[in-house]
């Protein structure tokens, strides 16, 4: 069964960390009701969602994806970049403890669940402003007697590896390449993001169906060409916070 743990939105959003975007007044009332619109995607589209308590004392919580990296086998909790985020891992990785034994990384190391991609066995983590080399050392010797093998990607110009690039499937990487090293990604076919629309490449795949943010349209229509079943959504108001569809769920098989 695919699992999604998500967390609702804190009231303190507002005082979000950011790193490539100017502030802007987030709707609060408004991000709720988006988020929750994203819960019922999740599930429309077969996932069990494990939605956890907001977390008032940090802004940021709602955005799951980046306390911890979820493989079949364990939950490795990171150390994150933001100083002012590192409390969120403690709730989340109690709740993870359902569902996988726990490893943890430990200081100088930084890493961020935004800068992981996952395809099968590989784990490409993005070299990047909250994730350091020690934090991929710490990772790599947590998962490689697992099987995996983790490749470090150099990111610039945006907060996370999947900032930049996503898997959309069968082999194909939807991408700013403005905004990392492509090389790693020579063995698949890289589909560029509508030139217009330079922060498109945050997509969340689930089964033969591409979810994109709304606001995205010749994106999506690039994916439609490619024949993925796209779903919109929208989530405007995270988005002021920096977020992209895969930061709001961990999502995993159990």
């Amino acid at each position: 069964m695919l699992t999604a743990i998500t967390r609702a939105v804190s009231p303190s959003l507002n005082r979000c960390e950011l790193g490539y975007l100017p502030r802007q007044e987030i709707d609060i009332a408004q991000a709720v009701v988006q988020h929750q619109g994203y819960e019922d995607c999740l599930r429309a589209l077969g996932a069990s969602v494990v939605s956890l308590a907001a977390e008032p004392d940090f802004p940021d919580a709602v955005f799951v994806e980046d306390p911890a990296v979820v493989v079949d086998e364990v939950a490795v909790i990171a150390r994150l970049g933001a100083a002012s985020r590192r409390g969120e891992a403690d709730s989340l990785a109690r709740a993870l403890a359902r569902f996988r034994p726990l490893r943890t990384l430990r200081e100088p190391a930084t890493l961020e669940g935004g800068d992981v991609l996952r395809i099968g066995a590989t784990l490409f983590v993005g070299l990047s402003a909250r994730t350091n080399q020690e934090g991929i050392r710490q990772l790599t010797a947590e998962v490689t007697p697992l099987g995996y093998s983790v490749v470090p990607v150099e990111v610039r110009g945006c907060l996370h590896l999947k900032t930049a690039c996503c898997y959309a499937g069968d082999g194909t990487i939807l991408a700013n390449r403005a905004w990392f090293d492509t090389a790693p990604f020579r063995d698949y076919r890289i589909l560029d993001v509508a030139p217009e629309e330079p922060r498109a490449a945050n997509v969340l795949a689930i089964g033969d169906t591409v979810v994109i943010p709304e606001c995205f349209p010749a994106t999506a229509r690039v994916l439609e060409r490619l024949g993925r079943n796209v779903r919109t959504l929208d989530v405007s108001e995270l988005m002021k916070a920096e977020a992209g569809l895969t930061c709001s769920s961990l999502l995993f098989e159990t």
